[in-house]
């Protein structure tokens, strides 16, 4: 599979190190309590499909990037850099 790094331009994803599902935008409040954060730390969703995940091109310029990517077919539809993906969120 190749990401397209945002800063590096197209790489083979041995070079990135992949997170999880981007809803790192999504955290309990931090005195959400123990059952909230134990269930976003250790339970993930497995799904079939298109999906929007966090990488760290740790490898290269050490960015964080959200990737819109099919899971059945390994097709990456978009590569976006992290911070802009909070900071669009964050505007809205």
């Amino acid at each position: 599979m190749r990401i397209t790094c945002p800063n590096c331009g197209d790489r083979d994803r041995r070079e990135f190190y992949y997170t999880g599902a981007a809803t790192f935008l999504d955290r309990p409040a931090p005195d959400a309590g123990g059952a909230a954060w134990d269930d976003y730390l250790h339970n993930r969703d497995n799904p079939a499909g298109v999906t929007r995940d966090l990488w760290y091109h740790e490898t290269g310029c050490a960015a964080w990037l959200v990737v819109t990517r099919n899971t059945l077919t390994h097709e990456v539809l978009k590569t976006e850099l992290a911070a802009d993906v909070k900071g669009q969120r964050n505007a809205g």
